[in-house]
């Protein structure tokens, strides 16, 4: 079926927020002949900071503030940032008075074109996105990816072709106000406390992710994680056809993890896809991630020799678990990102050789019992740097876990850490904690370590 496109011509919107998304819709509705007011309720800001972030030719009127009783009247729908609550009183009014409310995806729907494939989850979004994504340009000319990731929907919407493809990162936030977005495919990859400032409740936040599929109907394919309770409990109530990936069962139909390897049955036949050594990914959540992504792109119809190829060759998000190189038998990864204990803990899980994990930084008061309890065999050493080490070190001792080295900067971490490991090891940083002190942000770390590994000898 087509996707019914709307008609915006003189159509009179009010966009709410003046950040990446908001800038991207005011020249997306520009560009569809809508007339646009722009709202930003930051009083501080000054309206020369405001238009700097705009296109010199974008139109619209610009209200800071409080937005005027008379205008609520003239306006026929509005767009909200993903950054604006849904419950701010002047959004409730405009509620009240029956006048639309969406989000940036749902007028990016609106305007866009061709095939839709939406994500989300707690976890695992932005690499089950980014893999999709690149699984999807194997095979299909035009393809987008947007969304959470970074690149606003709104922005490409008006460049899609009834052979597109989109692929977009969807967040909780973002599908409170949705209304006509329609997935053909679409997934939930888990659902972890997260956010419970914005939804209250879990049942809310369930409820919020459950709406990716509220507008699928039977013949469409909604992918959930058979491991996660949440979504067990609420996939009778999904509209498409449920296809399930697990990580810890054997599944007669779905996408599963049998031992090393990726099993896959849509109905007909067993098939495998590929083994957890093929890829340069590591830890089961991402073999949960890789599996949403194969389900997403069978059921889109990737012949199964581009997804074994893209899958192969998909290096991991910048700075999660990234695998740089291997230096004299030893493999490092960067895992910058991990900046408190749980992240690190996961990453710690993801290594299947002896491993020597360099960690500490910026202190957010957390504590580090757990993610030394995690190291069990597998890590024969901590080298550590920055502001927390005395902390962690203290946690380590506590724990019995002797082989503690202390370092003053990330350069002499890398070259204690190879001496420390032998061919057949891993070097994993991964710090359990904020970079803040030492460097600009986790990026910055994740780059200088791999510019120290790139030049060891």
């Amino acid at each position: 079926e087509k996707r019914i496109v709307m008609k915006f011509t003189n159509k009179r919107a009010l966009v709410v927020g003046t950040g990446k998304s908001g800038v991207a819709a005011v020249n997306l509705l520009n560009h569809v002949g809508a007339q646009v007011t722009l709202l930003e309720g930051n009083a501080s800001l000054s309206s020369e900071e405001i238009m700097k972030r705009f296109p010199k030719e974008a139109e619209f009127d610009l209200i800071i503030g409080e937005l005027p009783e008379q205008k609520m009247n003239s306006i026929d729908f509005v767009i909200l940032s993903p950054g604006v609550p849904t419950d701010l009183p002047f959004v409730v009014k405009l509620q009240e008075n029956n006048i639309p409310v969406w989000g940036e995806i749902e007028l990016a729907y609106l305007c866009g074109k061709g095939k839709l494939f939406a994500i989300t989850g707690t976890n695992g979004k932005t690499t089950t996105t980014a893999l999709t994504g690149e699984i999807m340009k194997t095979y299909f000319k035009s393809v987008f990816v947007v969304g959470n990731i970074g690149l606003p929907y709104t922005e490409y919407a008006a460049e899609m072709k009834d052979e597109s493809v989109t692929v977009a990162e969807v967040s909780s936030f973002q599908l409170e106000t949705i209304n006509k977005f329609h997935p053909q495919i679409s997934a939930i990859l888990n659902i972890t406390p997260d956010h419970l400032n914005r939804h209250h409740t879990m049942e809310c936040y369930v409820e919020t992710k459950a709406r990716i599929a509220k507008n699928q109907n039977k013949d469409e394919i909604c992918v959930l994680n058979y491991e996660d309770e949440y979504l067990k409990k609420i996939a009778k109530d999904i509209p498409a056809k449920v296809f399930w990936f697990s990580s810890e069962h054997i599944l007669e139909q779905g996408i599963w993890l049998d031992g090393e390897k990726i099993m896959y049955n849509d109905g007909s036949e067993t098939i495998e896809i590929c083994t957890i050594h093929d890829m340069k990914l590591l830890g089961k959540h991402n073999y949960e991630n890789v599996m949403a992504a194969v389900a997403i792109a069978m059921h889109a119809g990737v012949p199964l020799d581009c997804i074994r190829k893209a899958v192969k060759e998909f290096n991991a998000v910048e700075h999660r678990i990234e695998y740089v190189k291997e230096v004299n038998g030893v493999k490092y990864y960067n895992d910058s990102k991990g900046t408190n204990p749980d992240a690190a803990i996961k990453a710690v899980e993801a290594m299947v050789r002896p491993t020597v994990v360099i960690g500490g930084g910026y202190d957010k008061d957390s504590s580090y019992d757990e993610w030394i309890a995690s190291f069990g065999d597998k890590v024969k050493a901590l080298v550590l740097l920055g502001q927390t080490r005395d902390k962690i070190a203290a946690a380590a001792k506590k724990a019995g876990f002797e082989n503690v080295i202390m370092t003053d900067s990330l350069e002499e971490a890398v070259k204690v850490s190879s001496k420390q490991a032998v061919s057949g090891d891993a070097v994993l940083l991964s710090p359990a904690c904020a970079s803040w002190g030492m460097f600009k942000n986790f990026e910055e770390r994740g780059k200088l370590f791999k510019e120290y590994v790139n030049s060891l000898e």
